[in-house]
């Protein structure tokens, strides 16, 4: 888990991946997961919704987790509760995601472990258009 930003190899891991699936993506654009998800569509990634509410978001095809995904996953960002993130964590890791991002608010250190045991790399409690941001200044 990274304590700090920019650590290396969380910065190389975030400039390789293209596709970031957001779990929890709202389509009202009001909600911090849509400002985002569209942050991360004008910067280049290739967003992913995942949400069982809606069929598109952001002009994308929204699916109702993880395992439903026809795509290669490389960073799953998390827009739900902190206890409800373990479920989705063990399903990064059989789609053999590589980073687990928890937003703004979201701890879930049991879940940062066990993804962490499975090799994926984890940041919790931060904002990932903020990180970003910072990244590309």
């Amino acid at each position: 888990m990274f304590p700090f930003f920019p650590a290396p190899d969380l910065v190389r891991l975030l400039r390789e991946s293209r596709t970031v699936a957001v779990v929890g993506l709202s389509l009202n654009p009001q909600r911090p997961s849509h400002q985002v998800a569209r942050f991360l569509q004008e910067t280049g990634y290739q967003i992913i919704p995942v949400n069982p509410g809606y069929n598109e978001i952001l002009g994308e095809p929204c699916w109702p987790d993880l395992l439903s995904v026809p795509l290669s996953v490389d960073i799953v960002d998390i827009f739900r509760k902190p206890e409800e993130v373990e479920p989705i964590v063990r399903e990064a890791i059989v789609v053999k995601a590589k980073l687990i991002w928890m937003q703004q608010g979201i701890i879930n250190k049991a879940a940062a472990q066990l993804a962490e045991q499975a090799g994926l790399t984890v940041v919790m409690d931060r904002c990932l258009k903020v990180e970003l941001a910072r990244l590309h200044h």
